[in-house]
């Protein structure tokens, strides 16, 4: 009898943390299986959830910084202070799409609150950081973080240029600071697109930051120059780099601007929580996130614990709210089956209301398969 379990969702964006998704699969577990042995980890593969996943596995605590949004307005951005001089950030804190709410604009919409958020990490004694860069409002090439952090940008004629996605065509020089803060940054990255192209960081997530064709094409062009700019000004060649799209390109400017490293997040994660450890000792394995579909399969949390999980031979369901396009990919890498939770056809209100008991029913019946199969 299956009694050995380890619960790994992320959270599932807008309705459920991972935290609590957890907590419902638990009490489901222990109803079935009043002796079940549990081990909860919440998940994140660089987007949000990710400060209190590393929190809860690692230890540690909050703190806050006065920080710019997207366009300027200063916010608290909250980070987490880890052992050992660490520290854990989501970039979405201070330039996420949930702070622009219906003022989508990539043209304007700037990563200098990321630099402010390393910046006060570093005078607190901060070396080494974790940054999570999903869920960006961004497509800026990270110029913005870099000008918080004291790089400068100017056109062929030298004269300065504001550090704004719409003026990245104009970039033709970039100086660097005299001091750069002397932080090493692994940014926890759950896509593998190239900077610019029809698979970069503008063509692939540019409209849901709410560009149009018009200011699709300015700034893919502004990031093929920034890839050219970086290369002329500071030795370092990043449009090739897998990830490097990432956030709008925010990837490139981590390993352009910080000399960072990107790493897929939910692997990140996992070995911070030492999973393969756990594996060995686990009958099965629940993961799940808000949508499962082709996505997934490229450093999604599902189908990063499904990977692992099938190396050590542990069957591996992922309990999911809805299942898109492609499922069949998340197959080949290690999931045994996937499960969705919405009972009915709803507006996304009807979801975040329902998603609980949703949620409650579905692994409600997958223990009773369980427990009548094993």
């Amino acid at each position: 009898m299956i009694k050995r379990f380890i619960l790994a969702p992320d959270s599932f964006k807008g309705t459920m943390t991972a935290v609590e998704v957890c907590d419902i699969w638990q009490a489901v577990i222990l109803k079935h299986i009043p002796d079940a042995v549990i081990k909860k980890l919440p998940m994140a593969d660089g987007g949000e959830g990710m400060v209190d996943a590393y929190l809860s596995i690692l230890g540690g605590k909050h703190a806050s910084a006065p920080v710019s949004d997207p366009f300027g307005n200063i916010i608290e951005a909250a980070y987490g202070l880890l052992p050992n001089a660490r520290a854990v950030m989501e970039m979405s804190s201070c330039a996420g799409l949930p702070l622009v709410g219906n003022r989508k604009d990539p043209l304007h919409a700037s990563t200098f609150g990321v630099g402010e958020l390393l910046l006060h990490a570093y005078k607190k004694g901060v070396k080494d950081v974790l940054l999570g860069i999903g869920g960006s409002a961004t497509n800026d090439c990270g110029i913005g973080m870099a000008a918080a952090l004291g790089y400068k940008f100017y056109s062929i004629k030298g004269e300065p240029v504001e550090p704004l996605a719409k003026n990245m065509i104009s970039i033709y020089h970039i100086e660097p600071p005299k001091e750069r803060p002397s932080l090493f940054v692994t940014a926890a990255c759950d896509v593998d697109n190239p900077l610019y192209g029809p698979t970069g960081a503008t063509y692939t997530f540019g409209m849901q930051k709410g560009a149009d064709s018009q200011m699709l094409a300015l700034l893919d062009a502004g990031l093929k120059n920034m890839a050219e700019a970086i290369e002329r000004s500071l030795s370092i060649r990043v449009s090739h780099i897998p990830g490097s799209g990432a956030a709008g390109g925010l990837g490139a400017g981590i390993i352009a601007f910080l000399g960072g490293t990107l790493t897929p997040g939910i692997d990140l994660l996992l070995d911070a929580a030492g999973f393969n450890d756990l594996l060995l000792d686990t009958d099965i394995v629940f993961t799940g996130e808000g949508r499962i579909d082709w996505q997934s399969a490229h450093g999604k949390v599902p189908v990063g614990v499904a990977k692992r999980a099938k190396t050590a031979n542990v069957p591996c369901i992922a309990l999911c709210g809805a299942i898109g396009e492609g499922l069949e990919a998340v197959y080949e890498h290690g999931l045994t089956a996937v499960f969705a939770s919405i009972r009915e056809i709803s507006d996304f209100d009807g979801i975040k209301k329902n998603c609980r008991e949703d949620m409650r029913l579905l692994t409600d019946s997958i223990l009773r398969l369980l427990n009548c199969t094993f």
